[in-house]
């Protein structure tokens, strides 16, 4: 594995990430192969690991992974969504950063997390409240460096901003969803990242599993898509595309998840793409695959089949936000619709 800076933050990580999300309960409850896992893909040279406090239980899985190991890896998790039923364990303020952190590093069997990200944005809570909470663990040497994930353009910005004028740490690294059929983040993401100096760690590069080659168009997927409730698996141009980018890693003689995590690293923006294996399979198909360089043939081939900076069916587990999903923001009240 080669060697790339997170950022600015002085730490070096490879370019491929132990995405844990499915080692556990919210995947492969045999936590023993979870375990297995974590140290095949440390022995393959990974030496970067994501998971999160609502994922079931990763963390742990992780935790026991690295006893013996810790100093070794550069060690992520996530804080925000919800844990439990009570309403305030979850979100971004203070109150549960406080009691968030506390929960990772037992579960992680850890005393400090390398990179503690916020999942996802949090529009009821001032960023303020969120950072400030965030600086007083980095002061603390409970946390290294933060970061965010799902954040769009203009709210990078402004936590930046906040940051530099409240003395807050600001975040170092932002998460967002990229893939071949999911390219939205060139226009922006990655650029104000790049201006900000912030790592980049991209997740789904297989599109969810939509670019294993396992589903296909014209075959019966109602299954699946009826299981996981992700309509984008019906969307019948983001199965044409694979079809397309199926024939294309054929003809470069590479199997297409190979093809999707080698486009998802030669961004120059991106920092590292987090490969989220369930089994020992997936990830031993992934370190396979670690040595692969595309050309720019190859690359030009997939900017005709999904332009740069475009999305075909995006996935449904994607951030929107609040004012695309309420329809009270985006809707006048009947009286003032009409221009006359």
């Amino acid at each position: 594995m080669q060697y790339r800076p997170l950022g600015r933050t002085g730490i070096m990580v490879t370019p491929y990430a132990l995405g844990a999300m499915m080692l556990g309960s919210f995947g492969n409850p045999d936590r023993q192969e979870g375990v297995r896992i974590i140290h095949r893909a440390l022995d393959g040279g990974i030496n970067f690991i994501d998971t999160a406090d609502r994922y079931g239980d990763s963390e742990e899985v992780v935790g026991e992974a690295l006893v013996g190991r810790r100093d070794d890896v550069v060690l992520a998790t996530k804080f925000w969504g919800p844990v439990d039923d009570d309403v305030n364990h979850r979100g971004a303020s203070r109150r549960w950063i406080r009691q968030a952190v506390e929960r990772s590093l037992r579960n992680l069997r850890t005393d400090r997390i390398d990179l503690y990200q916020l999942h996802r944005p949090q529009p009821d809570t001032d960023i303020d409240e969120t950072l400030s909470a965030l600086t007083d663990l980095v002061r603390e040497g409970k946390v290294l460096a933060i970061g965010s994930s799902s954040m769009r353009g203009s709210e990078i910005v402004e936590a930046q901003w906040v940051s530099e004028r409240r003395g807050f740490e600001r975040f170092r690294t932002e998460q967002p969803n990229y893939s071949i059929l999911d390219r939205e983040i060139e226009r922006e993401i990655l650029p104000v990242a790049e201006r900000y100096g912030m790592g980049t760690l991209v997740y789904s590069p297989l599109a969810g599993g939509a670019l294993s080659g396992k589903y296909r168009a014209g075959q019966a997927n109602e299954n699946f898509r009826a299981s996981t409730g992700m309509r984008h698996f019906q969307d019948e141009r983001r199965l044409g595309a694979i079809e397309q980018l199926i024939a294309l890693a054929d003809e470069a003689g590479m199997p297409l998840t190979h093809l999707a995590m080698a486009f998802a690293v030669a961004h120059p923006g991106v920092t590292s793409a987090i490969a989220g294996p369930r089994t020992m399979a997936q990830l031993e198909d992934t370190l396979a695959g670690a040595s692969v360089s595309l050309s720019d043939e190859v690359l030009d081939r997939i900017d005709a089949i999904v332009p740069p900076g475009e999305t075909i069916g995006a996935m449904d587990m994607v951030y929107r936000g609040p004012e695309v999903l309420d329809a009270s923001l985006r809707r006048r009240p009947v009286s003032g619709r009409s221009a006359g």
